[in-house]
């Protein structure tokens, strides 16, 4: 059996979760990483905008936490906070998320992270038969069932979109 690309597709593999591995082109000049994913994957494969999620790390009192939310919509950290149990949320430094999770930022996966964090799913994940979240490396995702995603990163979902 070949070597997983990535932590995040190991961990799918080790479950036995059907999932789908999903490349796109990464221009290593973009900034912005969840538009570049939409923009490459929403044409390309014909899937909706809010069917393609990013994955943030926030910073809580206690530790970090992880929010995975569609790429069009806006963090509510206070509603994040209050589905982690933490009285307030604030964005993480960058390189304390990367040091957390294994991962760069832009490849953020929720999965296989090197430290299980509490993580919030959207609620909305749960509208869809599919969802994509980076598998770890930019430039790569991963489709798989909501659920599956919810259940192995040990998530609750809530809805943590801004209005």
């Amino acid at each position: 059996m070949a070597k997983a690309a990535t932590p995040a597709i190991a961990a799918l593999v080790a479950a036995g979760v059907p999932h789908e591995v999903v490349q796109y082109r990464h221009d290593p000049r973009t900034e912005s990483f969840g538009e570049e994913a939409v923009n490459e994957l929403a044409r390309a494969g014909g899937l909706a905008p809010e069917q393609i999620f990013k994955t943030l790390v926030v910073a809580l009192p206690k530790g970090l936490g992880v929010a995975v939310l569609p790429v069009p919509s806006k963090l509510s950290l206070k509603a994040a906070a209050a589905a982690l149990g933490a009285p307030k949320a604030t964005m993480a430094d960058p390189a304390d998320a990367q040091r957390s999770s294994g991962y760069v930022v832009g490849g953020i996966s929720p999965l296989g992270q090197r430290k299980a964090l509490p993580t919030v799913v959207d609620a909305s994940a749960l509208r869809w038969d599919r969802v994509l979240c980076s598998a770890g490396k930019r430039g790569l995702d991963i489709a798989l069932d909501p659920r599956d995603l919810v259940r192995l990163t040990n998530g609750v979902t809530a809805d943590i979109c801004a209005s």
